[in-house]
């Protein structure tokens, strides 16, 4: 019995960590999203000042 509980545990635990690794990723990915929308903004802001400086 003792045996098969820690297997459920070892199963459950691999499980949790792929969980956790997804969440990570999919953060990450989200940040960079973020990150490359702000960046697209400021290009657009600065050319259109550059622009009224003309």
């Amino acid at each position: 019995m003792n045996m098969l509980e820690q297997e459920l545990a070892r199963a459950r635990m691999t499980e949790m960590q792929a969980q956790a690794e997804a969440a990570t990723r999919a953060r990450r990915l989200y940040l960079a999203h973020r990150a490359a929308r702000r960046a697209e903004r400021a290009v657009r802001r600065a050319a259109r000042a550059s622009a009224a400086v003309y």
